[in-house]
């Protein structure tokens, strides 16, 4: 009896370690993948402010916390499913729908481009706060469907960087990777927003640096969230251009990321060290950012021809 509860024992001692080598190496994994889709977490951290723009401060961290829910989401309940799925029995399809995603990002930042110098919806512009309800649903959509998007590649990148472990460990690095990205993105993005009512409490205080530095910051975070706006539709163009240069690539056809990455290197080696590098990404980020705005441009120009001639047909 005393023997069989030795080995009992003996056999949980070995399985706890098991489990604790599973979940180092499931930690190990999701840091070494959240590091490598750090670029586009940032890009995700620029856009979503955005969406937040012009609203009361009562609404702002609602909003937020509701774009940050359906971000989960988007993670857990569509992308993990279809990006265990496609890893474990059709790899190959998986740039093809990056490709998707990342002409809808081109899309959306071009059509952003494009009523700007347009000055499109001036007719119907309402001051987000006096929008009412259903306008503040619709940017919440908007926002989920453009999160889809960027989560979708922050999780193939992550799922790349793993994708010769086992079932159980990829699977147990997306959910870490889904969790701590999205708690990243969204706690950044809430301290954003928030930061002019922490410069209104700071201007109420007694000491003089404090009023000074909270007038500062009241001053300040509308030209902040404004110059946010504009990286997150630059952010758009790029990050869209590079998926589509980088997956056509993995889809066959090597020309584009061939003559990109011989863009950065020339950049690159015309200084050493940390300019170089600067040189590269910047030259590779402005041709993605400018690759993006163009089939973005076609794509608008389509969806704007479809509307017309559906209405000149209609009339004839």
């Amino acid at each position: 009896m005393a023997g069989g509860l030795v080995a009992l024992l003996d056999d949980v001692a070995v399985l706890a370690k098991a489990a604790a080598a599973s979940i180092d190496d499931i930690g190990a994994a999701a840091g070494k993948a959240s590091v490598k889709a750090a670029g586009v977490v940032v890009d995700d951290t620029a856009v979503t402010p955005r969406y937040v723009h012009g609203f009361t401060p009562d609404r702002e961290l609602p909003i937020i916390r509701k774009i940050a829910v359906g971000s989960i989401r988007n993670k857990l309940l569509i992308i993990l499913p279809v990006a265990m799925i496609l890893s474990q029995f059709l790899p190959q399809a998986l740039p093809y729908l990056l490709i998707a995603g990342g002409l809808f990002l081109c899309y959306e930042g071009a059509e952003k481009v494009y009523e700007a110098l347009a000055g499109g919806h001036h007719d119907e512009e309402v001051p987000a706060a006096q929008a009412g309800p259903e306008f503040e649903k619709s940017m919440i959509s908007g926002a989920i469907r453009t999160d889809l998007i960027l989560s979708a590649e922050i999780m193939v990148i992550s799922l790349s960087s793993v994708e010769d472990e086992p079932f159980l460990t990829r699977l147990g690095v997306l959910i870490v990777v889904a969790l701590l990205i999205t708690a990243l993105v969204y706690g950044v993005v809430a301290l954003i927003v928030k930061m002019d009512d922490v410069g209104l409490s700071l201007a109420r205080r007694q000491a003089s640096i404090s009023r000074r530095v909270g007038r500062g910051l009241v001053a300040a975070m509308p030209k902040v969230m404004s110059v946010l706006t504009t990286v997150g539709i630059a952010a758009m163009l790029w990050v869209g251009g590079h998926i589509l240069i980088i997956n056509v690539g993995e889809a066959g056809f090597h020309w584009p990321v061939d003559r990109l990455h011989d863009l950065e290197h020339w950049f690159g080696d015309l200084a050493h060290g940390g300019v170089g590098g600067l040189l590269s990404w910047t030259s590779g980020t402005v041709a993605s950012a400018l690759v993006g705005l163009a089939l973005g441009a076609v794509v608008v120009l389509i969806m704007h021809w479809i509307p017309r001639k559906k209405d000149s047909a209609s009339v004839h």
